[in-house]
């Protein structure tokens, strides 16, 4: 074969693709809008930090005081309780719910209509004035009966009920049906298998409303402060109705509100770590 040949053979073979480069997409917009955020949260820390008007050194004498942190440890149990009683009767009324009997599914499905229609505020002044309806309970004067912390868990408690009976309800339909089914036909009794079956896989529906439920109730504890519980809320009021320093005593409660709440939400992430474990989501 002559070198014409191959020639002419060689420039008709297909040429081999360079190949192509890969260009990163120019995102201006999205650094722009970054670049404009950076900017306003360095003029909000600034205006923080110089404003003379916040007076921090009056927030840094009262942020650990005695009359203060009696308030907090006050909100902090509220929370507790209000928390606990709340599932507690939270739980059955979810039950209720998912009951095959029409009367426990109405009165569960009314009770939560009727606390969730309410304003919370609504709710806590009607129990406050519960003595101009029922001046006595069992020869007990109401007065007496119901002081105001009672009538703060009682209320609290009652609109935390509602909201934490759909909590769980949401939690057992999120276990899938054929996980129960297959627990029924290994034998194992109705206890072992809520116990072992469907309570650790609703908790993965159940904790990530249930922390936001706590979080929301910590900072709901502060309308306690019109019926004149001495929360943290009303603690601050109490100093600054007294000094007349409204704004850092305000800053008070709202710094020990967002430490309170940050370490309510790194508990959170861990519980819903723990109850993660074995699903696809787990990291």
């Amino acid at each position: 074969m002559s070198s014409d040949t191959l020639t002419k053979a060689a420039a008709a073979a297909p040429q081999e693709a360079a190949p192509l480069r890969i260009v990163p997409q120019r995102r201006l917009g999205l650094w722009a809008t970054a670049v404009a955020v950076l900017v306003l949260l360095g003029l909000a820390l600034n205006s923080l930090a110089h404003n003379d008007a916040f007076q921090w050194g009056v927030v840094g004498d009262y942020f650990t005081s005695a009359s203060v942190l009696r308030g907090l440890w006050l909100t902090l149990w509220l929370t507790a309780v209000v928390m606990a009683l709340g599932f507690a009767l939270g739980t059955p009324l979810a039950a209720f719910r998912l009951s095959t009997n029409p009367v426990l599914r109405a009165v569960s499905w009314g009770y939560v209509w009727l606390f969730r229609s309410m304003p919370i505020l609504v709710q806590l002044l009607f129990w406050f004035n519960i003595g101009a309806l029922y001046p006595q309970i069992l020869g007990v004067k109401t007065v007496n009966l119901l002081g105001p912390v009672t009538v703060a868990v009682l209320g609290l408690t009652l609109h935390e009920a509602a909201y934490a009976a759909e909590v769980v309800r949401g939690g057992i339909l999120s276990v899938d049906r054929g996980q129960i089914e297959a627990a029924q036909a290994l034998g194992l009794s109705r206890w072992r298998r809520w116990r072992r079956i469907v309570l650790p896989q609703a908790m993965r529906s159940i904790v990530p409303p249930a922390g936001n439920m706590l979080i929301g109730t910590l900072k709901g504890t502060s309308i306690v402060s019109v019926i004149a519980v001495q929360d943290l809320l009303y603690s601050v009021q109490l100093v600054y109705h007294r000094t007349y320093q409204v704004m850092p005593l305000l800053m008070v409660a709202t710094l020990w509100y967002v430490v309170v709440t940050s370490v309510l939400s790194v508990g959170q992430y861990y519980v819903e770590k723990h109850y993660a474990r074995g699903s696809e989501r787990t990291r």
